[in-house]
């Protein structure tokens, strides 16, 4: 039976050295001596008796032994050499008792070079072994900005804490993050039932990826366990059988596949015309369809949220532009009541499409998208790289840049306050092209920004006219005040607020045209036409953004804002048209260049008339710190809230 097993490896070699050299690849062992220094080596440090993952053993220590295999480690010695009876007896002991002598191996970057045992590898690989028995002596590698160099190190300081070595990662701060999802803090050590509850997961989740064809894409399994994590609970997979995680990985399987693209996400700018339907087309759909049910749901209700009243505003537009085609039920205080049971009961009341209009609401709308993929749900949230919903947001950014060049034009020389929400994506970008649009108009203008995600609002609005500041801007659009007026830019005065201009979010004209688009053929071929995540950033120029000039605005001023909304549509105002100073005199965007849209949706530096700070993470309120959890644009954000954890 041995002999047989042999032949059998034999061939599995023999395929390996063909495929390598196909490939262009070496098709033996590679040496660690090739491209590790003597002396390194001769430093290293013992780790002594551990398990070692068998896939992570790579090469060998010398060249002597590495043209005896190919490069899976099968044999490529003929049938009747020394090589193969010696193979062969290693077989015999392994069905028969077992393989119990551990081999001495080196390990470099996580992978495994082995010194004495090679054959014992190669008959161990040959029947599946998960994990093997080793005297392991660890090198490491001298620090640099080399990003494997950077992982390494991540997960040394993992393995100190855990003494987990089958987990990989192919992207800085994944190993902070899944040890969030676990449930575990940084530099907080894993107990022995800990270790083998994660590694029996990780087992059925590797074997359900690998069938699935896991090894055709360039990403680890622990870069895909870490994306499942982030729409599925561990307690919940940790409850999964192998058939069942083999199940959630075929229905997450384009979601993984997103993964191996280095921009994942593809932001709509503009809405595309609509693509008209063929005579075919109209003669064989129904005249009159079945209105569709639509289900908006909300984190807040209108009443306590501004936020949430504009989207309810937009769900009675298209009620009142599309009750023909669909018809529209509202969920509030979504957060309160459960994301997830309330997303259920609007598809078991038989929604269709499920827009949830706030970035909080994104977790459960991805569970639920990955669940039921035969209902279309869109998230109020931008820059997401999810394939199974697709997120929306407006550029504000452009309307902000109006409202500051209108506090610009009647500011003088008195100071301009602003007061932030949460520093998330596309807010930063808001607040600079209202700083860049008062310095237009008044290039002296500066802007002392406050934010309400710290002590609340009245806190922030307090502090500024406490200190003289009486025109101010706001970030929400209503309600901040509770009602007491002040919305958008407003005049602080002895006798109350005075309103000046407003930026709007025109959900209704938004929601229109997606559900529009929905309806018809263009939301469907976006999909079928690209691999990437569907983000949608509309802005004046789709209707979805404007500015409202109040009575109390002089009429100068109000000509203005009608020219820059002209010249805004028409795409020849550019808010970030260099040069562009950041605070403390950096040069950020050069003369006559611009900001890319990466650059503008991730932005986390400050105009240099400025004063004041982008917040962290452990100074925001816990609605503050969910929402950055999910949109932050700050990556210092992260590294805060890690010390935190720390402490």
């Amino acid at each position: 039976m041995s002999e047989l097993y042999y032949t059998e490896a034999l061939k599995l070699g023999q395929k390996e050295k063909r495929r390598c050299a196909a490939s262009g690849t070496y098709p033996y062992l590679p040496v660690l001596e090739d491209y590790v220094a003597a002396d390194r080596i001769a430093s290293g440090v013992s780790l002594g008796l551990i398990q070692i993952p068998a896939q992570h053993i790579v090469g060998t220590r010398t060249r002597g032994r590495s043209n005896s295999f190919a490069r899976n480690f099968m044999p490529l010695l003929a049938e009747n050499s020394e090589f193969a009876a010696k193979w062969q007896q290693l077989c015999q002991m392994h069905l028969a008792e077992g393989i119990h002598d551990a081999v001495k191996v080196y390990e470099y970057m996580n992978r495994y070079y082995v010194e004495e045992g090679h054959k014992r590898v190669s008959v161990l690989r040959f029947f599946g072994a998960v994990s093997i028995s080793a005297e392991v002596v660890r090198i490491l590698p001298e620090r640099s900005q080399d990003l494997s160099v950077e992982l390494y190190y991540e997960y040394l300081d993992f393995y100190r804490v855990s003494k987990i070595n089958f987990l990989e990662f192919t992207r800085p701060g994944s190993i902070g993050d899944f040890q969030n999802l676990v449930g575990k803090r940084p530099g907080e050590p894993w107990s022995d039932p800990e270790r083998s509850a994660l590694k029996a997961v990780y087992c059925r989740f590797e074997e359900a990826y690998m069938a699935c064809g896991g090894d055709r894409l360039h990403i680890t399994a622990g870069d895909a366990l870490l994306a499942v994590l982030r729409i599925y609970t561990y307690t919940e997979l940790c409850a999964k059988s192998s058939a069942e995680m083999k199940t959630l990985v075929v229905k997450m399987w384009e979601e993984l596949k997103l993964l191996e693209e280095p921009d994942p996400i593809l932001v709509k700018l503009d809405p595309a015309a609509e693509k008209k339907q063929s005579i075919f087309q109209k003669a064989i759909l129904p005249q009159e369809p079945k209105p569709c049910l639509v289900a908006f749901i909300h984190d807040k209700t209108p009443e306590a949220s501004g936020w949430t009243n504009a989207h309810d505003l937009g769900r009675l537009h298209v009620e009142r532009t599309m009750g023909d085609r669909i018809r529209t039920r509202a969920f509030y205080n979504a957060m309160d009541a459960g994301a997830d049971e309330i997303i259920e009961e609007a598809i078991s009341q038989g929604c269709t499409i499920l827009l949830t209009t706030s970035p909080r609401l994104l977790p459960a709308s991805l569970r639920a998208a990955v669940e039921h993929p035969n209902v279309t749900i869109l998230n109020c949230s931008l820059n997401q790289p999810h394939r199974f919903l697709r997120t929306y947001y407006a550029r504000m950014y452009e309307a902000k840049f109006i409202i500051g060049a209108i506090a610009g034009a009647l500011a003088g020389t008195r100071d301009i306050g602003y007061i932030g929400d949460y520093p998330i994506f596309g807010q930063v970008a808001g607040i600079n092209a209202f700083a860049l649009g008062a310095q237009t108009t008044n290039p002296k203008a500066q802007i002392y920004l406050e934010w309400a995600s710290l002590d609340g609002f009245a806190s922030a609005e307090k502090y500024l006219t406490e200190n003289g500041i009486q025109l101010i801007s706001t970030q929400d659009i209503q309600n901040l005040r509770g009602g007491n007026g002040g919305i958008g830019l407003s005049l602080f005065t002895e006798s109350g607020w005075v309103d000046l201009a407003v930026p709007v979010w025109e959900w209704g004209a938004f929601y229109e045209q997606m559900l529009r688009r929905i309806l018809g053929r263009s939301f469907r071929s976006e999909y079928s036409e690209s691999t990437k995540a569907l983000n949608y950033f509309w802005g004046m120029n789709a209707g979805t953004v404007s500015v409202k000039c109040s009575e109390n605005l002089p009429n100068s001023v109000s000509k203005l804002v009608g020219i820059l909304e002209e010249s805004m549509r028409a795409g020849l105002c550019d808010p970030f048209r260099g040069p562009v100073f950041a605070q403390g005199g950096k040069l950020q965007i050069p003369a006559g260049g611009t900001c890319g849209l990466e650059q503008l949706i991730g932005m986390n530096w400050l105009a240099d008339n400025i004063i004041g700070r982008i917040p962290k993470y452990e100074e925001l309120t816990d609605i503050g710190k969910a929402t950055v959890d999910l949109m932050g644009v700050d990556k210092n954000l992260k590294e805060t809230r890690s010390e935190r954890r720390d402490a």
